[in-house]
């Protein structure tokens, strides 16, 4: 019976994995990872088929001549602006890993379960707000490897009030000027592709 059979939910398959919640979902939606719903809406995966996933993942090289992907994570509070950056990024062709947050605290969450490569924040913000990410990745030497980049409405004189922008961070001021920031986003790539050859 179904109920016998030894399952996991997305969130621990995730773990299992070490991959997000989202790329779970788009395993078993393209049907690489054996799963069902409950009659509530949940995934559930069978812990054999996730075992038997990542053994196959780990015995298959690499594609080499696919690109090295980067995964940029943008923490945006307004949603017509997420909307905004999903809709321009989607047209920039780069090899590129998306998630949007909408608060402070599911983009700390996001850093420490995936830390991404690139991450543009927003700054005005309730609760944790954007300044607060970014000294929390800034004072951790295992999150050194983040490019980030401040995209606020806020201008240079409001920032210094609350400590300015700090070296190797990027500003962009709001309304967000996407050609400078594909340029920014591009260049992040790049370096990885050049890290990695």
């Amino acid at each position: 019976m179904l109920k016998d059979i030894d399952v996991v939910t997305t969130q621990e398959a995730a773990t299992f994995l070490g991959v997000s919640v989202t790329s779970v979902q788009k395993l078993v939606e393209s049907g690489a990872l054996v799963a069902w719903k409950t009659q509530g809406g949940h995934r559930r995966i069978p812990r054999a088929a996730l075992s038997e996933f990542k053994d196959r993942a780990r015995m298959e090289p690499p594609q080499s001549d696919a690109p090295l992907r980067s995964r940029l994570l943008i923490v945006e509070d307004d949603d017509i602006v997420r909307a905004l950056y999903a809709n321009r990024i989607a047209q920039w062709k780069l090899p590129l890993d998306l998630t949007l947050c909408r608060s402070g605290f599911e983009g700390l969450i996001e850093i420490g379960v995936n830390g991404p490569d690139i991450l543009l924040l927003d700054i005005n913000m309730r609760g944790i707000d954007g300044y607060e990410i970014m000294e929390t990745v800034l004072s951790r030497p295992s999150l050194r490897h983040i490019h980030i980049a401040i995209v606020t409405g806020l201008d240079r004189s409001e920032l210094d009030k609350r400590g300015g922008v700090p070296p190797g961070v990027a500003f962009f001021q709001k309304p967000v000027p996407f050609d400078h920031l594909c340029g920014f986003v591009t260049a992040c790539c790049m370096q990885k592709q050049r890290m990695q050859a």
